[in-house]
């Protein structure tokens, strides 16, 4: 019996330590990571995880799904899974000055009488929390806001990101992973010491510890997250976005302490002009200042563009400059024939990167800026990526500078070159470097993203005669036991080249038509389309008229749409038999009411703007068109209605008055 007794006494001493154990740690972790104020001494840190880890060695029936033994790493990954996220991570819209901001400003004014809520914008890494129960079950990347990848076993590293909240819910969080300038600094003194490449910015080395597929390395890093947007605050009854950060404060998610609410546009601007001062004061780097409506009706009301909500927009710092020397201009031609002059820099470090190369845009920019081989000039990054030549120096001058003379000839196969515009292309449709940006722009991010395709290996195989166009991409595996023999590499290295074309079979239709470098179809009109047509075979059969009905399909599109699949059915059919995915696989909202049909509104409607309307007849798969015709496949009639009500009479088309249109909705 006191055997028995002794027994249980011990259980629950050593339980209740291990649970004060767990609470100690956790609580320090919070304190350290999100507060950079420790209450405790490393070495108590690590006192504190001995003993924690000896009792759950003891007792692993006893471990719980918070403790904080659970980030140490050690998970292994064989690759990336792809995530589908229910609700797309849309990307905002950028203001760079007040002119900007407050046309922003007003355009919200013309809906609704707003307040604002301003945040600083993280420089890091976004990223989606799924709970189910309280539990963390998955971390994603926003990828391409449609699609992401699985990276739940690095973000369970991350000490201020919970691994059980204090309710068990079903909820989703986003928010941005990224490093503190402490880590980062401390993290390329180790890289130094070791003899590695120092990593350029915070913000790529946050990026590139997320994608190990060791979690290992994750751990190691240091990284910290902020939470900032709660997806669908409608099932909690919230009704603002600035009561859904203190909502998800008090699930215990790391809310950025720097976060206002302000009642109007000039007290937005105080608060940009305050941290534009005080950003280099911060302990992680920000990039900008979000700004956001904060009632969510509003933000209901205002809707969304096909990239960026209306209500809320990004206002970017001012980009850096520095000077440089122009040594030589060299020209490039681009998968459109275009011919770009670009600026030789000597090398310049510029907001992370050594910059060596900057675009000159075309003849008209060079002349008009009056820039010279051998000026010195300064050099910024547009929208803080593509670094660009913004003006001369010309004060510095020695005299020996040479002007600017624009080529006439394609400098890869000597063909004449026709001016369009502002700009000169290659019209010689056999130009070897056309075909190669053809082939590099196929592969690239945003198209059918098939990693491990440098330039050089893509330049590399055109001029052996492996890739000549993008089916050769899908017949490359005929060729693997030849490549293996090719100097730089092997059989890992070409393995997984065949593994990543394989992997693109799968990619959604948008990705597949942006790839194909149809003409002023960029990645935007890509999606309109896939999303809009489902398959390619819809949009292959769609009429020059169709298009044009479609929003943001204007008349250059259409016809370059229309042309091109007049001219690459063969090439498209080549694909599908190689199995290449043709639909599109992002959610689409259907009501049979409204899909795949054609509206016109006409007259004032009372209880609904007609921008509302027409937003939620696009959610829904309709399209609506300005004017009337034998397509249309319904009039909406308000008050007062105009010629449209006639000409819908006389067509016969299906007339709903407002009441009968909400109803359908």
């Amino acid at each position: 019996m006191f055997n028995v007794i002794h027994d249980i006494l011990y259980m629950v001493i050593n339980m209740d330590r291990m649970n004060e154990l767990i609470e100690l740690i956790n609580k320090a972790n919070y304190e350290y990571y999100a507060l950079d104020r420790p209450t405790i001494t490393d070495q108590e840190y690590d006192r504190y995880m001995q003993e924690l880890i000896k009792i759950e060695e003891k007792h692993p029936d006893w471990i719980r799904d918070d403790s904080p033994t659970r980030r140490v790493g050690g998970e292994v990954i064989e690759e990336f899974k792809k995530i589908v996220h229910e609700k797309p991570m849309l990307s905002l819209s950028n203001v760079f000055n007040e002119e900007e901001i407050r046309l922003f400003d007003n355009r919200i004014k013309k809906e609704v009488i707003p307040n604002y809520v301003c945040e600083l914008k993280i420089d890091g890494l976004s990223v989606s929390l799924l709970y189910k129960n309280g539990k963390l079950v998955r971390g994603a990347t926003r990828g391409d806001g449609i699609a992401g990848e699985d990276i739940t076993h690095n973000v369970k590293t991350i000490k201020t990101i919970p691994l059980v909240l204090p309710k068990p819910i079903d909820i989703e969080v986003r928010g941005e992973i990224y490093m503190s300038k402490k880590s980062f600094n401390k993290l390329n003194e180790i890289r130094k010491a070791n003899g590695e490449e120092l990593l350029a910015n915070p913000r790529n080395a946050a990026a590139g510890s997320v994608r190990q597929l060791d979690s290992k390395i994750a751990a190691s890093r240091n990284l910290a997250c902020f939470i900032y947007h709660l997806p669908n605050p409608e099932e909690f009854g919230i009704k603002t976005h600035y009561e859904s950060l203190q909502f998800m404060k008090d699930l215990g998610f790391d809310i950025n302490p720097n976060i206002e609410l302000l009642k109007d546009i000039d007290e937005v601007l105080k608060y940009i002009a305050k941290w534009t001062e005080k950003r280099n004061d911060l302990p992680y780097e920000i990039d900008g200042i979000v700004i956001k409506t904060n009632d969510f009706s509003q933000q209901a009301k205002l809707g969304f563009t096909s990239k960026y909500p209306k209500w809320a927009t990004a206002y970017k710092f001012p980009a850096l400059e520095v000077l440089t020397k122009l040594k030589d201009i060299k020209f490039t031609v681009g998968r459109t024939g275009q011919v770009t002059p670009n600026a030789v820099l000597e090398p310049v470090r510029l907001m992370g990167s050594v910059i060596s190369r900057a675009t000159l845009h075309n003849e008209d920019y060079v002349l008009t800026k009056h820039i010279k081989i051998g000026d010195i000039v300064a050099i910024r990054k547009a929208g803080d990526v593509i670094p660009e030549v913004v003006s001369v120096k010309k004060d510095r001058r020695t005299g020996d500078e040479q002007d600017f003379k624009m080529i006439t000839e394609c400098p890869i196969c000597g063909s004449k070159l026709v001016k369009k515009d502002t700009s000169y292309y290659c019209v010689n449709d056999d130009c070897d470097k056309k075909k190669i940006e053809n082939l590099i722009h196929f592969v690239s991010r945003d198209a059918m993203y098939i990693d491990g395709f440098g330039d050089r290996i893509i330049e590399d195989f055109y001029n052996m005669g492996y890739l000549n166009n993008i089916i050769d991409f899908y017949e490359l595996y005929k060729y693997k036991e030849e490549l293996m023999e090719l100097e730089g590499f092997g059989s890992k290295s070409i393995n997984n080249l065949l593994d990543s074309i394989e992997n693109s079979k799968q990619n959604s239709l948008e990705r597949l038509l942006f790839g194909l470098g149809i003409r002023y179809v960029g990645n935007k009109t890509a999606k309109i389309l896939a999303k809009y047509y489902g398959n390619i075979d819809n949009l292959m059969q769609a009429s020059y008229e169709e298009l044009l009905d479609i929003k943001d399909i204007g008349e250059v599109i259409a016809r370059s749409v229309v042309d091109y699949f007049t001219n690459n059915k063969q090439l498209i059919f080549s694909l599908k038999e190689h199995g290449i995915n043709m639909s599109y696989l992002g959610k689409i909202t259907v009501n049979d009411n409204f899909n795949k049909k054609t509206f016109v509104l006409t007259g004032t409607l009372s209880n609904i703007t007609r921008n509302e309307a027409k937003e939620k007849i696009e959610e829904l798969g309709g399209n609506v068109s300005g004017s009337v015709s034998k397509k249309t496949d319904v009039v909406i009639v308000g008050e007062n209605p105009g010629s449209k009500y006639d000409d819908a009479l006389k067509l016969g088309i299906t007339i709903w008055n407002e009441e009968e249109f909400l109803s359908q909705l």
